[in-house]
């Protein structure tokens, strides 16, 4: 049972499936797959009001009945969000009695960040806080520094995907990974990495995220992909 509303994952990693277009259709499609949690990426869905991001959500639950997670990425994290920061942490709050989680990046205002945590405490929904690196892979010490910050600034779940450029990368996420004591989802992205995203939920990360079809960060995998390697391991 993977819960993610109030969190409560059991010990198997779930698979997140990002929604980036034709969001009914592909969460069917994400669901038939094998995800078990959707994240919808308002950044690039580009919903025209609230009231269509609702009944599209509703369209999703009715189909697939797979918990959400919000995440409207600022352009600094690998996001698309073209708006003000404040109209991006409106429509983040507005949502949420919609979804079950919401994503709000460590390098987010601190204030905004704040009103996004609160809100999501507040209505019982499960908070990410996450960082991105699209360079390189920070020392052991400095990712722990990193997922640390994560969880006092609120998270439920602290995420951090960085970009390997050798082996040794790898490793060091890995390593870091295992030596948190609070809830993680860590990720070594592009193609010497990909591999981290099978690896990763056996040292500890409890997320781990799938394409559909076209991959939308460096080094993902497809999700039926992810579903058979995770069953051997699990």
């Amino acid at each position: 049972m993977v819960k993610i509303g109030n969190f409560d994952l059991d010990e198997k990693p779930a698979i997140v499936s990002v929604i980036d277009d034709d969001p009914a259709e592909n969460a069917k499609a994400a669901n038939w797959l094998g995800a078990n949690v959707l994240e919808l990426r308002l950044d690039l869905l580009n919903f025209s009001d609230l009231e269509e991001a609702k009944k599209t959500i509703d369209r999703i639950k009715v189909n697939t009945n797979l918990p959400c997670i919000a995440t409207n990425r600022l352009q600094s994290d690998g996001g698309k969000w073209e708006g003000s920061e404040e109209d991006r942490i409106k429509l983040l709050i507005d949502i949420m009695p919609f979804v079950e989680a919401v994503d709000i990046e460590l390098s987010a205002d601190e204030d905004q960040r704040n009103k996004v945590v609160a809100a999501a405490k507040a209505a019982g929904v499960t908070v990410i806080v996450s960082a991105h690196d699209f360079d390189a892979t920070p020392s052991v010490e400095i990712m722990k520094k990193i997922l640390t910050s994560a969880h006092e600034a609120g998270a439920d779940i602290a995420k951090l995907a960085v970009m390997a450029q050798s082996k040794q990368d790898v490793l060091n996420v890995l390593q870091a990974t295992a030596d948190m004591k609070k809830p993680v989802c860590t990720i070594a992205m592009g193609e010497i990495g990909k591999h981290s995203r099978i690896v990763a939920p056996c040292y500890g990360s409890r997320l781990t995220y799938g394409a559909i079809a076209q991959a939308v960060a460096p080094g993902q995998i497809k999700i039926h992909e992810l579903k058979s390697a995770l069953e051997i391991l699990f």
